[in-house]
């Protein structure tokens, strides 16, 4: 106990020297261990309750498969009807974490915790137990939304905090069930802000933290020391599964945009304003003669969209929106997406080297033209391929850059169109060298037989060609 008391002394002296300097007289030794112990327990508390385990049971069908089974020596004696070529049922069971928002049962988790779920069952850190559904899901945000059948009990729910508010360097506190061994809580600072270059999503824009988030933890509260949330654990960074100090959560403000799903029949709709580019790099800002990157350059502009409307043309940089910067397209469409439709934006536009301020409608993406969904049939390579017609609110669904054209959106296994490697999200530019741009221009060129197919296809902005034969 004497060795204790001397460590914390000796380290609160030595502390108290570097913060404040020598010579500053109002410096005081703590005069007891409680005065330099910090705790957490008063904050973990109040949040812990609203902070649940979620259980989710998928029935998948699995095929049993044997090296012999397309032997006829062997089929002769098993038979075609053989349980080793019969399909399976198998349950598949997965666990993350929950958070309560309001106390009618209104619980936020991520998506890939309950995506494909037949049964999901809610468990709160006091034993009870409710079942689930989905009112809505994002896979682009990587949300989703339950309500729980509380049959008229009420929940303990959390608030959730402004995430701009949050600084590098706050203390935050993760909370969920790692591996399944029940509710944990570890800590540890915002390590960073406005992440976007994580692959985890479509809306990449994360909040950083050095707090151990491992598996279980998906769907997870973060909360600063005020009992808030200001962010849904998600995904870590880790070369061996376990945390090794990266871990990164959506941002509340994000949490509040999805909650209007509810009240949209399940669908979240993400405001538009017609316009898409692509980030502001040093190269790119030289050429321009802007004095540093950081920004959107507009490629495109939506002809009679919100951007052509607010006098926005490509070559102009977005820089901001309603003051808060954006540095990349990621961050553009995080800006955008937490805030309503039906609403102005004012947006903060560099053009030749002058800054001025804008207001923008935020509009639902045109569904026009139809999408006209086929799936191509026949002896092509394209045979197997499900195509539609791209409007501006179907690329937003796919997260692709063009408005218009026909586009893959999916591929069945074992056909020629996978075979040849196309996949959802290519749109088909030309076929044999004629322009394509509709679904059913793509369906007559494919009926008419060739010896040697040309397919342009723009992926993911690169443009490229086949030659099959």
């Amino acid at each position: 106990m004497f060795r204790r008391a001397l460590f914390l002394l000796m380290f609160s002296m030595i502390g108290s020297f570097a913060l404040t300097g020598p010579g500053r007289a109002d410096t005081v030794v703590p005069s007891s261990t409680a005065q330099i112990e910090l705790s957490f327990a008063p904050v973990v508390k109040r949040v812990a309750p609203s902070v649940v385990n979620i259980y989710t049971r998928k029935v998948v069908q699995e095929q049993l498969v044997s090296p012999f089974f397309n032997d006829p020596f062997f089929r002769q004696f098993f038979g075609d009807e053989s349980q080793f070529g019969r399909p399976r049922e198998r349950v598949q069971n997965s666990l993350g974490s929950g958070v309560i928002l309001r106390a009618d049962g209104l619980v936020v988790t991520n998506n890939h915790v309950i995506k494909g779920a037949d049964q999901i069952t809610v468990v709160l850190n006091d034993g009870r137990e409710f079942e689930a559904k989905v009112i809505a899901a994002e896979e682009q945000l990587d949300l989703a939304l339950l309500r729980v059948d509380t049959k008229g009990e009420k929940l303990p729910p959390l608030e959730l905090r402004d995430s701009d508010d949050l600084e590098v360097g706050d203390l935050v506190l993760a909370i969920g069930n790692p591996f399944g061994v029940g509710q944990t809580v570890t800590s540890g600072i915002v390590s960073g802000l406005a992440r976007t270059r994580t692959g985890i999503n479509d809306f990449g824009f994360f909040i950083q933290t050095d707090a151990a988030i491992n598996p279980g933890n998906s769907g997870g509260a973060l909360v600063t020391m005020d009992g808030r949330v200001v962010g849904i654990n998600t995904a870590i960074f880790s070369k061996t599964g376990g945390s090794v100090g990266i871990g990164f959560a959506i941002p509340s403000n994000m949490v509040k945009a999805m909650i209007s799903a509810e009240a949209n029949g399940g669908k979240f709709v993400r405001p538009w304003i017609g316009a898409s580019g692509e980030e502001l790099t040093a190269e790119i800002a030289k050429s321009l003669g802007l004095p540093k990157p950081g920004g959107v350059v507009i490629k495109q502009v939506y002809p009679d969209g919100p951007a052509v409307r607010a006098g926005i043309k490509p070559g102009d940089v977005i820089t901001a929106v309603n003051g808060k910067p954006v540095n990349d397209p990621e961050a553009l469409r995080f800006r955008l997406a937490t805030l309503q439709l039906g609403t102005p934006a004012t947006l903060e536009i560099m053009s030749r080297g002058e800054s001025r301020e804008v207001k923008i409608d935020l509009i639902a993406a045109p569904k026009t033209p139809a999408p006209d969904e086929q799936i191509i049939k026949g002896r092509n390579p394209l045979s197997g391929a499900v195509v539609a017609n791209l409007s501006p609110a179907l690329s937003e669904e796919l997260s692709i850059a063009p408005w218009s054209g026909v586009v893959v959106t999916k591929v069945r296994r074992g056909s020629f169109a996978d075979q040849f490697n196309l996949q959802p999200g290519d749109v088909i530019m030309k076929l044999n060298n004629h322009s394509i741009d509709t679904v059913e221009q793509l369906v007559e060129a494919v009926a008419k037989e060739a010896d040697e197919w040309l397919i342009t296809i723009n992926r993911g902005g690169q443009v490229k060609t086949l030659r099959i034969d």
